[in-house]
């Protein structure tokens, strides 16, 4: 008999994260039996219209009539991921019956696990019941709940997904995703008799502190390449004084998001130093970000060899120059050379997550997010 060739596994994985500029989606083929070997058929992204990015960022913070204002915001989130979807579909020639389930993060705007009990709790926007309706395919949605429920802190999710398409035998490496926030997921090498405990946790800030900055002077949303960083002088007073924060020194678990990292904390580590040039401010935040990324390759034994990039940081060629410079003798790359462009690592690994849920798979790691044990994570709406 001839071999029996698996069904694709196809899955669509939606993405929108700290940075706040839009949606990014993917169709995948995960029907690999390594793991290792995600297929991407199709990629699209949609920006955010200014007053739906407006809206989201304002969420991050308490306001006046936040229930009904959120509701219409993850009406209008959900809309943005139905195109997306609706693109994927169209660029691939496939219908929605074909594709498994979509896995849908939704928007963060709380992020605060174990803060106020022994649970805490974590926020995303979303509507994946209107997202079926519209997309007439399973979705997957609100994967950090379970994990906090369990005494975990919800994020980051995708070390896992990282251990599995980028970990190697013989080389110590590193992931390391620069959206809005940054974090890391360290991969030992893997040809031990004992598996390596797996380590991900956020670092701090990534693009959310210099997006804000650069917006508020310059009217563009983001530096583009590291320009105008580049440009400026890193001010070390004021360097000193935004290392200056308790979260850099805690040890994982450990995750963060907006709800610190904002620009009323900025504002206030910026008191004292009104004088300096704007982009010298914006040279230092790129500082600070470069320093809180490699400060987390602290908790790696051995440390890594290669260090793979992914996000919107991988494209700031100034923030690459200064990661590259404080690693040393370790290498930085974009995930790019391995494989898979930056900006569709956070997208293919909710696309992953999805089949993890579906298949009722524990994807939560919990010497990652410190939960009481794995977990299966996420919610199916049926189409």
């Amino acid at each position: 008999m001839p071999a029996q060739v698996p069904a694709p596994a196809l899955f669509i994985g939606l993405m929108s994260g700290t940075s706040t500029d839009g949606v990014d989606g993917v169709l995948a083929d995960l029907s690999a039996a390594d793991g290792k070997s995600p297929k991407i058929l199709a990629n699209a992204s949609r920006s955010f219209d200014p007053a739906l990015r407006a809206e989201l960022l304002a969420l991050n913070t308490p306001g006046d009539n936040e229930l009904h204002r959120c509701a219409l915001a993850a009406n209008a989130l959900v809309r943005c991921y139905a195109e997306v979807v609706a693109d994927l579909l169209e660029q691939t020639g496939l219908s929605a019956a074909q594709v498994r389930a979509v896995g849908a993060h939704g928007q963060t705007v709380r992020h605060r696990p174990q803060e106020f009990d022994a649970t805490g709790y974590t926020m995303q926007i979303n509507q994946p019941a209107l997202l079926a309706e519209l997309c007439g395919i399973d979705v997957v949605a609100d994967f950090r709940s379970r994990d906090v429920a369990a005494g975990g802190q919800g994020a980051p999710l995708v070390p896992p997904f990282h251990r599995a398409v980028f970990g190697h035998r013989a080389q110590n490496r590193a992931v390391l995703n620069i959206g809005g926030i940054s974090n890391v997921t360290l991969l030992p090498a893997s040809d031990h008799a004992e598996p390596p405990v797996l380590v991900g946790f956020d670092g701090g800030p990534g693009n959310a502190l210099m997006d804000a900055w650069c917006q508020l002077h310059t009217g563009a949303p983001f530096d583009d390449r590291g320009h105008w960083a580049a440009q400026g002088q890193v001010n070390p007073h004021l360097l000193a004084a935004l290392q200056n924060e308790t979260f850099f020194t805690k040890a994982p678990p450990k995750s963060t998001g907006r709800d610190l990292f904002n620009m009323p904390w900025l504002r206030l580590k910026l008191q004292g130093f009104e004088d300096i040039a704007a982009q010298d401010v914006q040279a230092t935040l790129t500082e600070l970000t470069a320093w809180a990324c490699v400060q987390t390759l602290r908790w790696a034994n051995p440390g890594p060899e290669l260090l793979l990039v992914c996000g919107g940081g991988a494209l700031n060629d100034y923030l690459m120059q200064r990661v590259q410079l404080m690693l040393g003798n370790a290498r930085a790359c974009s995930t790019s050379e391995y494989g898979i462009d930056p900006m569709h690592v956070e997208a293919l690994a909710f696309a992953w997550l999805a089949q993890q849920t579906v298949t009722r798979q524990a994807a939560s790691v919990p010497s990652v997010t410190g939960a009481l044990g794995a977990r299966i994570l996420g919610a199916v709406y049926p189409a």
